[in-house]
């Protein structure tokens, strides 16, 4: 008996040391402590694989395609009018009887000089004549409007005189239009003396606005007018309206 008890008693002993050696550290309990660490590293894994990790790439890849569809269409579409708007009058500027392409320049008062001439021959008669002093051909289309003193009245064109073509004056050319001032028999009415002319030019269109107009020089004596009083259309030639 006492041989067993003194085996049993040993064999606590050892439990005990074991039980130490636990405690310290050392024994080989030490060589499960790795494991938590292998946990963790797992977890961390698991975390790099999760949803939340793989959530922020979709937003980037998907945004161009909602800002194409969406708001950002919005925003482009006015510049792509406003280019497709600022294209088209280079496009298609010209005129009636002009290829596209070509600008148009009117005569006016700021790219002549203008003349008025009282004649001899024919009778009550004056020369208007507009010289193209710009650097560029200038259109000289319709007819003059004419305005003395404070007239409220507009003359009116001799339709025979209306040339086939518009009128166009290169760089130093002239065209020229003719003026009856009053009725040779006296059959005009209001007759009276104005000491001021105001030439006025006309558009593409007919009593469009053609720009500035001109004031040529009147003989100091003035010029004599009644309710004859007409025009020719601008001619190139002014063999064309010698004897109107």
């Amino acid at each position: 008996m006492r041989h067993i008890r003194l085996i049993a008693a040993t064999g606590t002993a050892v439990a005990a040391l074991a039980l130490t050696a636990c405690d310290n550290g050392t024994g080989t309990e030490d060589e499960g402590a790795a494991h938590p660490k292998a946990t963790v590293a797992a977890a961390e894994t698991d975390v790099s694989k999760s949803p939340e990790s793989t959530t922020p790439a979709r937003p980037d890849s998907t945004t161009p395609a909602k800002e194409a569809t969406g708001g950002g269409s919005t925003d482009a579409s006015p510049v792509a009018r406003t280019d497709a708007a600022s294209a088209k009058p280079a496009a298609s500027v010209g005129r009636k009887g002009q290829s596209a392409g070509r600008s148009v320049v009117l005569c006016n008062g700021t790219n002549t000089s203008v003349t008025a001439q009282l004649l001899n021959r024919p009778l009550n008669h004056m020369l208007l004549t507009v010289k193209n002093t710009g650097g560029k051909t200038c259109d000289l289309p319709y007819y003059p409007v004419l305005r003395f003193d404070e007239m409220q009245w507009v003359p009116q064109a001799d339709k025979s005189t209306q040339p086939q073509a518009v009128v166009s004056l290169a760089p130093g050319e002239s065209g020229y239009a003719g003026v009856l001032l009053s009725a040779a028999d006296g059959s005009g009415s209001g007759g009276m003396t104005a000491h001021k002319l105001t030439v006025g030019f006309q558009g593409m269109t007919p009593n469009s606005d053609g720009g500035p107009s001109a004031t040529p020089a009147l003989p100091a004596k003035g010029v004599y007018y009644d309710s004859t009083l007409k025009v020719t259309y601008w001619q190139k030639d002014l063999g064309a309206i010698s004897n109107w």
